[in-house]
């Protein structure tokens, strides 16, 4: 009996798709997960130089020269 259940049940499983369904939104699921992960380092970063950077304003306010790069006189 146990063996008549047993392939009947890999006879049930077999016909339907939920496992594939399961596999693809567990593969979507991680595909996404690791985009956002990406984008949250991009962001990370950004802000990072946002940081370095708003101290410049505070000296612009001030009239300090401004610092980095230097202007090209463009003709």
């Amino acid at each position: 009996m146990k063996k008549i259940i047993n392939k009947f049940w890999s006879w049930v499983l077999g016909k339907t798709t939920i496992d594939e369904k399961v596999v693809a939104a567990a593969k979507e699921v991680k595909r996404r997960v690791d985009l956002v992960s990406q984008e949250v380092k991009d962001v990370k970063k950004a802000v990072k130089e946002v940081g370095k950077q708003i101290g410049d304003v505070a000296d612009a306010a001030e009239g300090k020269p401004r610092k980095g790069r230097k202007k090209k006189n463009v003709k």
